[in-house]
């Protein structure tokens, strides 16, 4: 299946935390000058317009970045992502947003590299476009995200993060993200790996969390955002979580204080919470 386009929920809550905590991995890893590579499963578009086509359509973006825009006293975390976003806004008025791939950009230096796979073609065609003009910084194909993370691991410099963020459209992705990653721990296994997950009311979402703290990594750090009381029917996205194998020691501190300012920013109703678990081996 093909039908997942990631533009409908372009800048929401979900978005919020995983370019949050994306930032904050790729901020850690440019804390050495040694070069890394930035690989992403599902990349998208890389580039999404807020203000026509599928992301206006459900203005999904109001739930997560649109309530971070004008707000202040936010910490220095939250201040980054705004302005990462600010970067490719002029202006006060909030009309784009950007994917995964463009954070890691802005974060990329002369000698680091993006590898981008993305499978559907409306969103491969759109994501050569949008990065076209970065020439060898980036390298796309349009490809199985699942099954080419073998071919880039393991990286060249030996340092980089690895985001698998797929659409979790059909069951099988639940399983094929533990497989992907067992495999690409075998390959490269000091890279730092962090997942994408929606929180549902189906229990393939609270099982993939259990299965990746099995994985033969050094540690594992999972944070979860909540921002709505589950629906009793079980429809519906209420929240969405990251998982991190191979975390930087820095990272449970830093969301331990991030976290609990999103639910306050981002909560819709009561039931709004997060989780944070991480262990070292």
């Amino acid at each position: 299946m093909l039908s997942y386009r990631h533009a409908f929920h372009a800048g929401n809550h979900a978005d919020v935390l995983k370019h949050c905590i994306e930032l904050l991995l790729l901020d850690y890893l440019n804390q050495k000058d040694k070069p890394w590579w930035y690989i992403d499963s599902h990349a998208g578009a890389g580039l999404y317009a807020l203000t026509e086509g599928f992301a206006a359509k459900n203005a999904e973006f109001n739930t997560g970045i649109g309530r971070l825009w004008q707000a202040e006293n936010l910490s220095e975390p939250l201040q980054r992502y705004v302005s990462a976003v600010r970067a490719m806004n002029p202006g006060s008025e909030l009309r784009h947003y950007p994917g995964s791939p463009w954070f890691a950009l802005q974060c990329a230096r002369e000698d680091d590299r993006l590898k981008l796979f993305e499978l559907h073609p409306s969103d491969h065609e759109l994501l050569a476009g949008n990065f076209e003009h970065v020439g060898r910084r980036a390298q796309m194909a349009k490809a199985d995200g699942f099954n080419s993370l073998k071919s880039v691991l393991p990286p060249q410099p030996r340092r980089a993060l690895t985001l698998i963020d797929p659409p979790y459209e059909v069951k099988d992705d639940y399983r094929r993200v533990p497989a992907a990653l067992d495999d690409a721990l075998k390959r490269f296994a000091t890279g730092i790996y962090a997942v994408w997950y929606p929180l549902l009311g189906r229990t393939e979402t609270r099982e993939m969390p259990e299965k990746l703290k099995k994985l033969p990594a050094n540690g594992w750090l999972r944070a979860e955002l909540q921002v709505r009381t589950p629906a009793r029917d079980g429809f519906g996205m209420h929240g969405s979580g990251m998982f991190i194998l191979n975390p930087p020691w820095t990272l449970a501190g830093t969301l331990q204080s991030l976290l609990p300012e999103l639910v306050e920013l981002l909560g819709e109703d009561a039931g709004a919470r997060f989780v944070l678990e991480h262990h070292s081996n």
